[in-house]
């Protein structure tokens, strides 16, 4: 992996005006996070927090864990950046991303729903009350990844909803149709691409999601099999005002990967500005 300021440097050089927060830790900690993001002229916009929202037993530790992220957002200047609530999923869904669309009996029962539901209500109290605004993001080998299980927690929680492109083609949903339907609770968005025959291969392989990363799944934008153009016309006319986040979801095998991982992101900049005007 490449070092924090390889990172800001690769983000700032390709034209984009923040981040998110990657690892805790990662970017820096309370004494240096703020430096380096304002030495790049980069916003902290968001950070992800998985939490074990169906197995109460875990809750303590998880909040705990969250808290922590919280004080990072502090400390790097983050008062505007969305505490991005995950479900952490379990081995099973792990073992079966895109599976949950077509088979149910992979998903939470009832009593498994109304649990997740009290978890996130807590994250959710958790960061509204350090004056952070929470984002529910849905995402492939969790309890939240396909578009029935989306509707589910946005009918069991009052936490808006941040769309993933890629996460929702993948999870068996259409990126603009969702736009439509769920616009209302949408405050954040992250955008990628997914390559179908990837995905194929790794559902009929049995892989997991992060060998799905290594073998390519998310791709430079437009390169995919998700409708962007679809997906930022309707962004056009929905009066979507938040942050756009793009991601590429990859393990690098090598100083080499890494290094193209960084070109591919200044493409995927030129893409949003050929192709959506941003």
């Amino acid at each position: 992996m490449p070092d924090a300021e390889t990172v800001l440097a690769a983000i700032e050089t390709a034209g984009y005006e923040g981040t998110e927060l990657g690892p805790p830790g990662y970017l820096g900690d309370h004494d240096t996070l703020r430096g380096r993001l304002e030495q790049h002229r980069l916003a902290l916009v968001g950070g992800y927090i998985p939490i074990r929202f169906s197995e109460p037993q875990h809750w303590d530790a998880d909040l705990a864990a969250m808290s922590g992220t919280l004080d990072l957002f502090a400390a790097g200047g983050g008062e505007q950046a969305k505490a991005v609530l995950a479900d952490a999923g379990s081995a099973e869904r792990i073992r079966l991303p895109g599976r949950a669309a077509a088979d149910r009996s992979i998903g939470l029962g009832d009593a498994g729903w109304q649990r997740l539901a009290e978890g996130v209500a807590r994250a959710a109290a958790l960061a509204r009350g350090r004056g952070v605004e929470p984002t529910f993001h849905h995402h492939t080998a969790t309890f939240v990844e396909a578009p029935w299980e989306i509707e589910r927690i946005l009918e069991l929680t009052d936490v808006e909803l941040l769309l993933d492109t890629g996460h929702l083609a993948l999870g068996g949903g259409d990126p603009t149709a969702a736009l439509r339907d769920w616009g209302e609770r949408i405050n954040h968005l992250h955008v990628k691409d997914v390559r179908n025959d990837v995905l194929a291969g790794v559902i009929a392989d049995g892989a997991d999601m992060p060998e799905a990363w290594r073998r390519g799944l998310f791709c430079e934008l437009g390169t995919g099999d998700v409708d962007l153009d679809s997906f930022f016309a309707e962004l056009g006319r929905s009066g979507y005002s938040g942050w756009l986040v793009v991601e590429q979801d990859m393990v690098p095998q090598s100083a080499t990967d890494a290094a193209e991982a960084a070109v591919a992101q200044a493409r995927n900049r030129v893409w949003l500005k050929d192709h959506a005007n941003l």
